[in-house]
């Protein structure tokens, strides 16, 4: 029916993660050419860029030195997670396994500023907490020195201005977090607690960064009382007082990126999904850390952008872009006058741009009378409402997290389902991060069903819909999204059509006894405990309220997914098969939590418009 086939979608490329180098005249940047995410590097806008690493694995990120030509970038292997750093020197090409450690998790945590060093966190010590390492840049492996034993879920959030103190944070939920500053020069590896955490309930520090005297850090958070949404605050280190420095205006600050040695910055604020850009530059007097001036929003195309990088002077800072018409790309900002420049150009395989089409932002009332956000894409010819026959099948597309928003960025995948005839309705159920804390709790615990309701309600509103053939709708949805799959299956099974459930959870007990030992006390938080909530966990899995499921149903897994485990794909595979329900299962062998390998994508979503060729 459409133009072009799977295929062709998923060779569309992305460019994203751009990082300047040291001279401020080469950019890296990742991209998806060779069917994983490889560094590459270019020397100008649109010029032919060089490929650094030809791995079969995936690249997680690249990071310049701020003194040499030389790169840190992270892999893991198989989608295990565990990513080692590796040291890739620009002029000569050597690349160097610089933690050589495959069983433990490193995670990058910064170059100091002289870039002899570099920190990260990781769980090598013992495997369900984090640790936090100190590294010389011709280092290896052993010869990290320990500077933190941690008890939970550290991060390094960058050096001081000095280099003698590191930014750690703590993560108790996606929605409650610590920072510490831990000084490097007592060798004592004491931590300091400096962000205020009353007896309030869960605070966020996030997207924190040393301010340019090192005397305090500015960042986003939601603490204070009846605070609902991130604002961008100051804390001072000495007093640990924090002031407002920019409100969100009811919209959540996404996080800061700050140059520390000039004062310059960008902020984002989330408004609706959509990106909305603030450059400026703090004015660096002391009595007043909150001031700053502003610079033109730069003119950015697509609506999402993020990944901020300045260069060397802050003169220009890399950001990616996209938009549901637009691929991933990485631009270039001039910071004075706000001018943009497309630096890489990752193509659409052939196919015009002008023929991906966009969404709509609509709302749509639960069954208490929330409104749920969520983006409608119709496919081409039956944009017009009032001639639309009735006839559309539509793919209902959950996204994961929970603690997560579908926002209108960039999807090869749901372009080509729009190119084969069918809408697209991605919600941002109760639950989602986006619109506040408030609304982010709503599912917590005993309220989980309340967001499979929501589900219900979208669908009830598809049916209203003139375009739309009430009989072909589609559940389908990855990681925490698989189990909304399955749940709307078991709680609404006359609503579907079909399920696709991609690396999803099938049993609450299950999935929290076998995860991976670092994020099951993050997991507790949000779903509930083992210990205190088993009774009600195994009442709202869908492996047990599976004899109401009627719709076909396609299950697709990594072998080595460190967080939902493939286990929960084979026991809902093999009870869905006992109550009669045509089941179809695809498990990967080299893959984790997703497919990042291009031929496995390939055959993972060939097999499903097949699947939904066949049941819709």
């Amino acid at each position: 029916m459409g133009t072009y086939d799977i295929e062709r979608y998923l060779n569309i490329r992305s460019a994203y993660g751009g990082s300047f180098g040291p001279d401020g005249d080469r950019l890296s940047f990742l991209m998806t050419t060779t069917g994983t995410p490889q560094v590459w590097t270019v020397e100008g806008p649109r010029e032919w860029p060089e490929q650094r690493t030809f791995y079969e694995e995936r690249v997680t990120f690249a990071s310049w030195s701020p003194e040499r030509p030389e790169l840190v970038f992270g892999m893991d292997e198989g989608g295990d997670e565990r990513a080692q750093l590796f040291r890739l020197e620009a002029e000569t090409g050597v690349i160097e396994n610089l933690t050589a450690m495959p069983d433990a998790k490193h995670r990058w945590g910064g170059w100091s500023h002289d870039g002899e060093r570099f920190a990260f966190a990781s769980n090598r010590r013992d495997e369900s907490v984090f640790d936090v390492y100190v590294q010389d840049r011709n280092a290896t492996g052993d010869d990290a020195e320990l500077v933190h034993e941690g008890d939970g879920w550290l991060s390094v959030g960058g050096w001081s201005p000095d280099d003698s103190h590191l930014l750690v944070s703590q993560a108790y939920s996606n929605f409650d977090q610590d920072l510490y500053t831990l000084d490097l020069e007592s060798g004592t590896g004491d931590l300091k607690h400096v962000t205020p955490h009353e007896d309030e309930g869960d605070v966020r520090y996030q997207s924190a960064s040393w301010a340019p005297d090192g005397e305090g850090l500015y960042l986003v958070t939601d603490h204070g009382e009846g605070v609902d949404t991130l604002y961008l605050a100051y804390l001072d280190l000495e007093t640990l007082d924090l002031e407002t420095v920019a409100s969100g205006d009811e919209w959540n600050v996404g996080g800061i990126a700050l140059d520390d040695e000039t004062g310059r910055f960008v902020y984002s604020r989330n408004v609706e999904g959509y990106t909305d850009l603030t450059v400026g530059e703090f004015e660096g007097d002391s009595n007043d850390p909150t001031a700053f001036e502003t610079f033109p929003e730069p003119d950015l195309p697509g609506g999402i952008s993020g990944g901020v990088s300045f260069d060397p002077d802050a003169e220009r800072f890399a950001l990616s872009t996209t938009g549901d018409t637009i691929n991933t790309n990485v631009f270039v900002v001039d910071v004075e006058s706000g001018e943009a420049e497309q630096w890489t150009a990752a193509p659409t395989a052939g196919i015009p741009p002008e023929t991906f089409d966009g969404s709509d932002l609509v709302h749509v009332e639960s069954f208490d009378g929330l409104e749920v956000p969520g983006f409608l894409t119709l496919p081409d010819g039956v944009e017009d409402r009032e001639s639309a026959a009735g006839d559309t099948p539509v793919i209902v597309d959950i996204h994961g997290g929970p603690e997560s928003q579908r926002r209108p960025s960039f999807s090869s995948v749901k372009q080509y389902f729009l190119d084969q005839g069918y809408a697209y309705f991605e919600p941002n159920v109760r639950g989602s991060s986006g619109y506040g804390s408030g609304y982010a709790s709503l599912d917590d615990v005993e309220k989980r069903m309340d967001s499979v309701a929501d589900i219900e309600a979208c669908v009830e509103w598809l049916h209203d819909h003139p375009a739309v053939d009430p009989d072909r709708i589609v559940a389908m949805g990855g990681s925490y999204g698989g189990f909304m799959v399955l749940a709307a299956l078991t709680e609404y099974p006359d609503l579907w059509a079909a399920g696709v459930d991609v690396v999803g959870i099938a049993n609450f007990v299950t999935f929290l006894e076998n995860t991976g030992d670092w994020r099951r006390a993050l997991r507790e938080a949000e779903y509930g405990s083992l210990e205190d909530d088993r009774e009600f966990l195994e009442s709202v899995s869908p492996t047990n309220n599976i004899e109401a499921i009627e719709a076909p149903l396609f299950v697709l897994h990594g072998e080595n997914d460190p967080r939902v485990p493939v286990g929960e794909a084979e026991q809902i595979v093999e009870q869905a098969r006992e109550q009669g329900v045509p089941v179809r299962k695809l498990i990967f062998e080299d893959e984790g939590h997703g497919f990042s390998k291009l031929e496995n994508r390939i055959e993972a979503y060939s097999a499903i418009a097949e699947f939904l060729d066949e049941h819709v």
